[in-house]
């Protein structure tokens, strides 16, 4: 299950683990992105908290969290090259995991067909 924050930020969710990272919508906004600052393995983060940054050649961005939980791994593939945000953001370019404190908070966010018309209008 893939769910998507108006943040324009997704969480796939894979049992009690979050899998979390930036939309298409999100990525083709920002344009080029050069730099990706992730959260601390350990930290709590509260749904809606800034989670990292993002940095492209035309903006920066914080990041933040679709739902509540305990970063449990960051992405150091996409700290090395963040160009992978770009490439493949729903995919290779998750920028971490999180053990889900509050899994109810999944149904405050949008499924796909939702997401994708609000980021038409976006």
């Amino acid at each position: 299950m893939i769910r998507f924050s108006d943040e324009h930020v997704w969480v796939r969710v894979e049992g009690d683990i979050g899998v979390v990272g930036i939309t298409v919508h999100a990525q083709d906004t920002l344009g080029d992105i050069v730099f990706v600052d992730l959260p601390q393995v350990g930290q709590t983060l509260a749904a809606k908290a800034v989670a990292g940054v993002v940095e492209s050649v035309k903006a920066a961005a914080d990041v933040f969290a679709p739902v509540s939980g305990t970063v449990t791994e960051v992405n150091e593939a996409l700290r090395a090259d963040p160009s992978l945000a770009n490439s493949d953001p729903l995919a290779a370019a998750w920028f971490y995991k999180i053990q889900l404190s509050n899994p109810a908070e999944l149904d405050a966010l949008m499924d796909e067909d939702r997401y994708a018309a609000f980021s038409q209008q976006a």
